[in-house]
């Protein structure tokens, strides 16, 4: 066997978790896959596997070889996706989840055009900022931020360039003040996100120096939408996302606050599994949506 299937093996059994999983998966032996990892190490002179009970972990030398195969296997895969699907028509019925803001500020809005490229498809949409798992929810495709994959086995494909910025109304820093440092911020009312673990704690770096602050306030949201629509509202300070407010910000009605700070980036992406025999109808949604925004 080639090279270049041995290192397709690898990915299978990095991804899969075990050689076992990995060889049901294929429909061979584990002693079959097995040994192409094994021909596989001799032939790049490395361990890249410790194999355990439980499962197998990468070395150091083989996280490193598998980044590269991981390339290879998505070249290798997208072309036969490619012969596969080239005569099949994209239809049927398209399971996508998006988070709330993102669906309603940008995704709903473009989805008349994607219906009309391909009118043998039909969409349902779930808004929802609960953690989507795509095989047990049913859904074919999931738009959200792509620091919340921390499956190996989706596929990443970014969307769009997105920040996470604070800003508050101007009726609320009329009434209370602005804020002059970002360890300021922990005198004034802040909005949270209430099923977001982690988003609360706001960090910002300037001059090489990590600033953190927690947010504290009287309001939470199940949503950014809502937490949004809260800051709009007057009731406090917020971090949202730039494709939310950078609008709001031009018009005057939100004032974007620390713009001198650092804020690390939190790109828009659509999560889709493993992109063998991709069919036709998530993958020209995935192209559409991709080269879209």
């Amino acid at each position: 066997m080639d090279v270049s299937s041995q290192m397709l093996a690898f990915v299978k059994v990095v991804e899969m978790g075990s050689i076992s999983a990995a060889s049901r998966s294929s429909g061979q032996t584990p002693s079959a896959v097995s040994k192409q990892i094994g021909h596989l190490e001799d032939h790049v002179g490395h361990r890249l596997l410790h194999r355990k009970r439980a499962g197998v972990t990468l070395t150091e030398e083989g996280a490193a070889y598998y980044e590269k195969c991981r390339a290879v296997a998505d070249k290798y895969l997208e072309a036969e996706a490619h012969i596969t699907n080239a005569s099949g028509q994209p239809k049927g019925n398209l399971r996508i989840a998006s988070s709330v803001a993102f669906g309603k500020s940008n995704l709903i809005s473009v989805l008349p055009e994607f219906l009309d490229l391909y009118p043998d498809i039909s969409v349902s949409l779930e808004l929802t900022d609960r953690p989507i798992d795509l095989d047990e929810d049913s859904f074919d495709v999931a738009l959200n931020f792509a620091e919340q994959n921390r499956k190996q086995n989706l596929i990443t494909k970014k969307v769009m360039t997105n920040e996470r910025i604070l800003c508050a109304a101007p009726k609320f820093l009329e009434r209370h003040g602005t804020p002059a440092t970002f360890s300021d911020l922990a005198r004034f009312n802040c909005l949270r996100t209430s099923n977001a673990v982690g988003r609360n704690a706001w960090q910002a770096e300037l001059d090489g120096k990590t600033y953190t602050v927690d947010a504290m306030g009287n309001f939470e949201g199940n949503s950014a939408h809502a937490v949004y629509l809260a800051t709009l509202a007057g009731l406090g300070i917020a971090r949202l996302s730039t494709y939310l407010v950078t609008r709001k910000i031009a018009e005057g009605k939100l004032i974007r606050l620390f713009p001198e700070y650092a804020q690390k980036h939190a790109d828009v992406a659509v999560l889709f599994t493993d992109k063998r025999n991709l069919a036709p109808k998530i993958r020209v949604f995935v192209d559409f949506i991709s080269n879209r925004f």
